[in-house]
């Protein structure tokens, strides 16, 4: 296995940041320090990260429903609350992907640096569904066909989402990419920006009943059908 991506199944950090980790020289392996992400290891090595030995952790994700005001982070500068705070775990849990502090609802967290990169990396292309309570009355069918088809955004054009028209000023939109603030961006170009966003759905995984602010942990089957979401 390689270095990088035995630090990210031992819950250190993603691959990538797992990657910056080694290159910057904090990693030992049997005591020499390596610089290359792709040196293999068996996992018999003594593997050190700033001289602290790593015990592999077991893998767990967690769902969590983010309440509105909290950040997607593990750590936050201005004192706000974050999702990692929410969970109150022993382990050293990180979000895979993020939501915006204004958004809320599914997002998960893990240990399991692999699967991270996985769920949020470009190529598997794991769908992503939000509904959508917007302003500026009731949303026309050439401005829907218009998100269906891609919209032209400042960094490109969007890749066709899908859209479902829930009630008047309420839509619900399924991508597949993740831009910074895509949904809000792409309402607001078509003239209904968002009043409220919330997403409710990541590959197969559904909130459902998940109350605000409460967790729970995935299953072995659902983590495992996760794994099977993203496209090859």
């Amino acid at each position: 296995m390689r270095l990088a991506k035995y630090l990210a199944h031992a819950g250190v950090a993603s691959r990538r940041a797992s990657e910056d980790l080694i290159r910057e020289g904090r990693v030992t392996v049997d005591g020499t320090p390596v610089t290359s992400p792709a040196t293999d290891v068996s996992g018999t090595e003594r593997i050190e990260v700033d001289g602290t030995a790593l015990e592999p952790e077991d893998r767990v994700v967690y769902m969590l429903n983010k309440p509105k005001g909290v950040v997607s982070t593990a750590q936050d500068t201005h004192d706000r609350p974050t999702v990692v705070s929410l969970i109150g775990s022993s382990k050293r849990l990180y979000p895979v992907g993020r939501l915006d502090a204004d958004t809320t609802g599914l997002i998960l967290l893990t240990n399991d640096g692999e699967l991270a990169n996985r769920l949020t990396h470009p190529r598997y292309e794991v769908p992503k569904t939000y509904v959508a309570k917007t302003s500026g009355g009731p949303v026309k069918e050439r401005l829907l066909r218009q998100l269906r088809d891609g919209i032209e955004l400042d960094d490109g054009r969007t890749a066709p989402a899908s859209v479902r028209q829930l009630g008047p000023d309420e839509l619900e939109l399924t991508i597949h990419e993740g831009r910074k603030r895509q949904v809000r961006r792409m309402l607001e170009a078509i003239g209904h920006p968002v009043v409220e966003l919330k997403r409710v759905q990541l590959g197969d995984l559904r909130l459902r009943h998940l109350k605000e602010g409460d967790h729970r942990r995935l299953t072995p089957a659902e983590v495992e059908r996760l794994w099977k979401n993203q496209r090859p």
